[in-house]
């Protein structure tokens, strides 16, 4: 198995991530309510984006095999933290659709966004919720 992505520790709480077949790289920061600058997305931040990003992804392949063009769906991502232990509680996704898509096809893709691997991989615990309009 192949790794897929290198991660070093930059120092002052900070880390730079590198997707290996791309190049492509990103940078995390602590938060501020748990040290960090909050100059970069954080660890957890990384995870609820994900979470969106996947939904989207997998919406997108579905709009894809079924011609309807999803251009302009943008994605309000919220995290709610807990404490002891420190941990996501709760991801609110909020998923605006373009006024062209009509209301069959966007049942059809919040059905499939239901199915995304993210979402499947997180823990029964964490509350996923999200909306569309």
């Amino acid at each position: 198995m192949e790794h897929m992505a290198t991660v070093e520790y930059l120092g002052g709480l900070r880390t730079e991530a590198v997707h290996l077949e791309s190049g492509d790289r990103i940078h995390t920061d602590a938060p501020v309510d748990n040290e960090g600058k909050g100059e970069a997305f954080s660890p957890t931040d990384l995870c609820a984006t994900s979470l969106a990003t996947c939904i989207m992804t997998i919406m997108g392949i579905a709009a894809r095999n079924r011609n309807i063009d999803i251009t302009g769906t943008t994605a309000e991502v919220t995290k709610i933290m807990g404490a002891d232990p420190r941990r996501i509680n709760e991801i609110r996704i909020d998923i605006h659709f373009p006024d062209h898509i009509s209301e069959k096809d966007r049942t059809i893709l919040q059905r499939v966004a239901d199915h995304c691997p993210v979402g499947n991989s997180l823990s029964a615990d964490l509350i996923e919720t999200v909306n569309y309009s």
